[in-house]
This record gives C-alpha cells, sequence and structure tokens, in this order.
C-alpha cells in the first residue's frame, strides 16, 4: 500500500457512554468536520444544523454562513459512532496529522461534553488507540468491519460468525445515522466528513459498495482483521 492507513479508535472511561442522546452525536459529527484543519477551531460556539455539514458550511451563533477554506490534518476515510465509543478509518494528509487531529478531536469533544452535561474530568480512557493498516488484504476488511459495528445494538451473533436474519440486518444498518455507511451508499447523510473518493474506487462505487458489505455480512471476514480491530 502507498498510503498511511490507520484505524483509530477512542473508548469512554470505565467503558462510560460517550454520546448520550442525539445532540451528543450531531456533536462529535460536526467536530470531525470542524476540527479537521490545521487552523484552530475559531469558533466553539458553532452548533450543527442537519443541513450545516451535508452541503459543508458552517454556521456562527447568527446563522450567517461562514465559508473558509479548510487544510486537512486527515482524510477521513470511514467513522463509526458507538454508545462508549468511536472507530476511525484515517489517512494523514500532513506530517503527524492523525495525533494532531485526534487531539483536537477529543479535547474538543470533552470540553463540550463536561459542559453540556454539568461533569468534570476525563471521559475516554487513556489516549486513544491506533494501528497501522499495513496489508492490503486487511485494508480491503476494515471498511466493512467499522461499518458493521452498529449491528452489536442489534444482531450480535455476527461477532460469532453468523447472522440469524440478513435482510434484517441490513436493513438496520440502512437505518443507522451515526456512521458514513450511507454515504458510501450513495444517500447524503453526512457527506461533507468523508473524503470517499479513494475508497469508492476500490468499491467500484456506491453498487459496489452495497453489493460488497452484503457479500461481505453473508461470508462475516471479521476473523481476517484480527488484531486491527481494536477492540
Amino acid at each position: 500500500m502507498q498510503q498511511q492507513i490507520y484505524h483509530a479508535l477512542s473508548r469512554g472511561v470505565d467503558k462510560r457512554q460517550i454520546f448520550m442522546d442525539d445532540r451528543d452525536r450531531y456533536r462529535f459529527i460536526h467536530d470531525l468536520f470542524e476540527f479537521n484543519d490545521i487552523a484552530p477551531a475559531f469558533n466553539n460556539s458553532y452548533h450543527l444544523r442537519n443541513s450545516s455539514i451535508a452541503v459543508g458550511q458552517r454556521y456562527d451563533s447568527n446563522q450567517s454562513i461562514v465559508r473558509a477554506p479548510r487544510k486537512l490534518l486527515v482524510n477521513i476515510l470511514a467513522f463509526c459512532l458507538m454508545p462508549n465509543h468511536y472507530h476511525l478509518l484515517l489517512e494523514p494528509a500532513i506530517e503527524n496529522g492523525v495525533p494532531l487531529f485526534m487531539k483536537k478531536l477529543n479535547g474538543g469533544y470533552v470540553q463540550y461534553f463536561n459542559k453540556k452535561h454539568e461533569r468534570t474530568g476525563t471521559l475516554f480512557e487513556r489516549k486513544y488507540k491506533s494501528v497501522l493498516i499495513d496489508s492490503q488484504a486487511h485494508f480491503i476488511h476494515m471498511p466493512y468491519y467499522i461499518h458493521l459495528n452498529p449491528l452489536d445494538l442489534f444482531a450480535s451473533e455476527w461477532r460469532q460468525r453468523r447472522i440469524d436474519n440478513l435482510d434484517e440486518a441490513i436493513d438496520f444498518l440502512n437505518t443507522f445515522r451515526w456512521s458514513s455507511h450511507l454515504d458510501y451508499m450513495g444517500e447524503k447523510n453526512f457527506p461533507s466528513v468523508t473524503q470517499r473518493d479513494f475508497l469508492l474506487e476500490v468499491f467500484e462505487g456506491a453498487k459496489g459498495y452495497k453489493k460488497k458489505i452484503r457479500d461481505w455480512l453473508k461470508e462475516l471476514s471479521v476473523r481476517k482483521i484480527g488484531d486491527y480491530a481494536l477492540e
């Protein structure tokens, strides 16, 4: 592989929930977009509207659209939010882009979370985990693995390499908003958060992705991920 691709994960301290409601999830996805910039986030009062990230716009507190070019720290290839952790598939866009981005992301979200929920102290356990995906075989499987994580909430038997009802599992994934899965399916969910051109070429477009993720789920290739899964 020519690119350096990392699987990154942060988990709540003592496995506590880090997303208490949809407002928290929207805020974190806002932060994925806002903090992916070499420049500091100059206004943390930005708040997310459903349309803002969907079209790649920023809104200040007066609802005036502020457009500023970003210089990315990382290419976010895929993401998934779970109740007490999140997964990212990242490609550094600059030197040390991954640690710089993760520091901004986790630090900014903790400030928001603690203020909203009237708490103090750490939210995430230790430092985030990351692993370099250093083989083509593992890289091919990682986006599917990340996007299938929400099945823990619906069909947890997938971890034992079985699915009791494939169609219902696919339907659940297609109604789960808090990942990049729908954007790869060709639906505009949070399209400005991720940089998808590279993976869509690998998947042979949205139609290819739909077929491949269904096939992957049939085969349940999670065992091919091994230590790259970071669980």
